[in-house]
């Protein structure tokens, strides 16, 4: 899953306009524009598509968290320059204050099955035997269920 897709997922899923995506890029350390951001949005296929890169998601998270919890005393936290789906699912997890009884259940939403064990391998540290790598499989559909959950469609 690319970090532009996880991006388009995001700003759909919470609904933010232009104007917070600046804010929350802002938040996390970085200053962007208006026509980055958009281009950072656009469709691989689309004229004007630029990728994004790691440390500029990861600002994009930390402003996430900045934005849901509140700063930290210390100030802002320095943007990981290397961001893979397991920092991407701990990120929301801390922005969204979610315990792994709430993440399940976003799974779940999706009928996607994880036992409280598989999640939390995901948040261990990688050179522990129990770590787990988490598969754009897995973050997509925590995603798409978190859209389930933010945006529930009229049926």
């Amino acid at each position: 899953m690319s970090n532009n897709d996880t991006l388009r997922t995001l700003r759909y899923s919470f609904d933010f306009n232009d104007f917070v995506m600046i804010d929350i890029f802002s938040k996390g350390g970085l200053k962007v524009t208006r026509e980055e951001v958009s281009n950072w949005l656009k469709r691989d296929e689309d004229e004007g598509f630029k990728a994004i890169y790691d440390k500029d998601l990861a600002a994009f998270l930390n402003g996430l968290i900045i934005l849901k919890r509140g700063p930290k005393e210390d100030g802002v936290p320095v943007a990981e320059k290397s961001l893979d789906n397991n920092a991407i699912l701990r990120k929301l997890k801390i922005a969204l204050n979610m315990k792994d009884d709430d993440m399940l259940e976003i799974f779940g939403l999706r009928g996607f099955r994880l036992s409280k064990h598989e999640l939390s391998a995901f948040f261990r540290n990688p050179t522990q035997s129990q770590y787990r790598q988490c598969k754009d499989q897995v973050l997509r559909n925590f995603l798409q269920g978190l859209q389930m959950k933010l945006r529930p469609t009229s049926e």
